[in-house]
């Protein structure tokens, strides 16, 4: 046997050259530096909850009966893993009990790991114009979430045949909410990011988190787009916005130069494809941060809990051999 494994290293050997091209310039490899990492959960709190990984599952979808079992997966995952998750739009809810079993996972979930309703900014502007904000309270009540995130998506409701027409500038809204709000709010983006100057409005307001949702990933104004007829001429607009190195390289020159931030916690999304991505990125940031996903995790599952569970422990175990073995490379994000 042991004749065999040396002969295979011979061959592989010759198969397995370092590609220049592919050298990954973010980290610093310290291979003396560290035991190969233990397999027990570190907990830590996020959020006033409690999570043992720091992985976010970002919204995505609902109302439909695909739907409602991948979001079963991941309610299950976040349980098991000691995950937090915010819901997809949960518009179709806010009036209306139909598929509210579709959203319900907080039995699922536990009341240990963070969970969050969600509904879009024109949604919100139009509940606190009609002054029907007690429609948001009965929301997060009714689904036992610990908060709302509000997606800000001016440009997905332009593209989409029946989107909203946004009257007024989100974060006057978002002001207005918080001035009333009994529990803690997230804001996000849905694909594009956010540039420095709405970050530090953001930053300033006593939120309970921003999630970047920046460019790289699912790119929601680019989905409505594909699925509208007559709306090519705006196709350039689905290659604006900001990466999550930029806006992580944003706030860090904010946390640095601004005296009154009242937000203290981020979500890393947008084309966070691995758990290498989510340590470099929550390694950059100076600010206390999770990373998300939401299409990464959408495919396994979709598929069964056992292919979802299958990819959770190997994110887990790609970060923590990064925390034993890789330092994150500052030059390399100047």
């Amino acid at each position: 046997m042991n004749q065999d494994r040396k002969s295979d290293h011979i061959q592989l050997a010759l198969e397995s050259q370092g590609n220049l091209q592919m050298h990954d310039k973010r980290f610093i490899y310290e291979p003396l530096l560290s035991a190969h990492p233990k397999t027990a959960n570190s907990a830590f709190p996020f959020l006033g909850k409690t999570m043992q990984f720091p992985l976010w599952i970002s919204s995505m979808t609902g109302g439909t009966a695909a739907a409602r079992k991948i979001n079963e997966n991941l309610a299950r995952a976040c349980r098991e893993f000691g995950l937090g998750m915010g819901l997809g739009s949960c518009r179709k809810i806010l009036f209306d009990d139909t598929v509210f079993a579709d959203f319900d996972w907080r039995d699922t979930m536990g009341n240990d790991r963070p969970f969050y309703a969600n509904l879009g900014i024109a949604q919100v502007e139009q509940l606190l114009e009609k002054k029907q904000q007690n429609a948001i309270d009965d929301l997060i009540g009714r689904l036992r979430a610990d908060g709302l995130i509000v997606h800000v998506n001016p440009l997905q409701e332009w593209f989409q045949p029946e989107g909203d027409r946004i009257r007024k500038a989100p974060v006057e809204t978002i002001e207005k909410l918080l001035a009333t709000a009994g529990y803690p709010v997230i804001i996000k983006e849905v694909g594009q990011g956010m540039g420095p100057e709405s970050l530090r409005r953001l930053l300033k307001l006593p939120l309970a988190a921003v999630e970047f949702a920046a460019f790289g990933g699912t790119n929601f104004s680019k989905l409505e787009l594909i699925r509208t007829e007559g709306k090519e001429a705006f196709e350039p607009f689905v290659h604006v916005g900001q990466t999550a190195l930029q806006m992580v390289q944003d706030v860090n020159e904010l946390v640095s130069t601004e005296k009154d931030l009242k937000c203290h916690h981020l979500i890393i999304s947008g084309g966070v494809k691995n758990a290498l991505d989510g340590y470099f990125y929550s390694g950059l940031s100076r600010l206390p941060s999770v990373f998300g996903m939401a299409s990464a995790v959408l495919q396994p599952a979709s598929e069964s809990y056992g292919t979802l569970k299958e990819f959770i422990e190997q994110q887990i175990e790609q970060y923590r051999l990064a925390k034993a073995f890789l330092k994150i490379n500052f030059d390399y994000a100047e």
